[in-house]
């Protein structure tokens, strides 16, 4: 099984989360969220598998959402237009991202990998 794992290496939770998939031994394919986020058309896949709101695709706790007033912004928003802003800047994106082609986790929550990814 081989896994893509869309991470900031300055990230906190994106450390914790590779810290857990390397004691684990779980190969990863580790791809720089802000120098490749993912496209507007692999990040709609990742909200269909994932059974998550668009919405909880968002760094909530960000300085670019804060910047960019996402929070007053989203309500009106269709989900087109969220999937094009989130394709267009990693720091808007919650990280981690880990998929496998067929299931996603985001952000990171131990007992969530261990069950997805254990």
């Amino acid at each position: 099984m081989s896994l893509d794992f869309y991470w900031y290496p300055n990230c906190g939770t994106c450390k914790k989360a590779k810290k857990w998939l390397d004691d684990n031994s779980i190969a990863y394919n580790a791809i720089h969220i802000v120098d490749h986020p993912p496209t507007a058309e692999k990040l709609k896949s990742f909200v269909e598998k994932s059974n998550l709101s668009v919405k909880k695709f968002f760094n909530t706790s960000g300085k670019k959402y804060r910047e960019l007033n996402m929070k007053e912004k989203l309500p009106e928003a269709s989900e087109e237009e969220m999937l094009e802003w989130l394709s267009s800047d990693g720091m808007l994106i919650k990280r981690p991202i880990l998929t496998d082609g067929k299931k996603v986790t985001v952000g990171f929550k131990q007992d969530q990998f261990e069950n997805m990814w254990g």
